[in-house]
């Protein structure tokens, strides 16, 4: 048991998916006193239902996933690529827009968004997905600035090749061609532990990460900076 969150109130959304499980984890051990939210978060009035009666937080951290949906630009569907938006781009803003001005009128507060590494250098057959978290980090990288002055700090984790229940399951990682891939693509050769990602998370919701605001960190092994 550590105390680098003591007592900090801390938002984490879609609890069971994408990285939800290893943040909570790892935050409870920490010290942090956890509001988890399951599901999508929703928009419009469902919104501010969802944000009733909960306490002011000094971080949130705003995991958002979509299952994966890989398909050409030719054949992408309307309700696939409204999907995507709708569960990953709009509920950030939705979730920026309610919780930064308030954190600036405390003078802090902190914001992770667990993005991906997939826009930062593109993945051929999957353009809707690297178009919704593009938008994502995007948005991070002018509210970042936006709130920085006030003592905010807005950033976000863009991964790839993070073991998750969403994208990364133990049956595929498990799997010898995926195995064999990661061994091409992957400098380091292997996939990322979901505890891995969890302590960037952690550091960029920690006092430690006072003078990082508006950025993308990549998290992928390699991969973004790889031709």
């Amino acid at each position: 048991m550590g105390d680098r969150l003591k007592d900090k109130q801390i938002l984490v959304t879609q609890r069971g998916d994408y990285m939800g499980p290893a943040i909570e984890t790892l935050f409870r051990k920490e010290g942090a006193i956890l509001t988890s939210k399951d599901g999508s978060v929703p928009m419009g009035n469902s919104f501010t239902q969802y944000v009733a009666d909960v306490p002011e937080f000094d971080i949130v951290v705003a995991n958002l996933a979509h299952d994966p949906c890989s398909t050409p630009v030719s054949e992408i569907d309307d309700d696939n690529w409204q999907g995507l938006f709708n569960t990953m781009v709009h509920p950030l803003m939705y979730l920026i827009r309610h919780f930064a001005p308030m954190m600036a009128k405390r003078g802090h507060g902190k914001i992770v968004a667990i993005t991906s590494a997939a826009p930062l250098k593109g993945l051929p057959g999957s353009s809707a997905y690297c178009a919704a978290r593009g938008a994502q980090n995007a948005f991070i990288r002018a509210s970042g600035l936006e709130f920085a002055p006030s003592n905010v700090q807005i950033n976000a984790v863009a991964q790839n090749y993070v073991s998750n229940p969403a994208y990364y399951p133990d049956d595929l990682v498990a799997t010898e061609r995926f195995q064999k891939h990661l061994k091409r693509n992957i400098p380091l050769g292997r996939i990322a532990r979901a505890e891995e990602s969890a302590e960037l998370v952690l550091f960029l919701a920690s006092d430690k990460s006072d003078f990082i605001v508006g950025q993308v960190v990549p998290f992928s092994g390699g991969w973004v900076t790889t031709t």
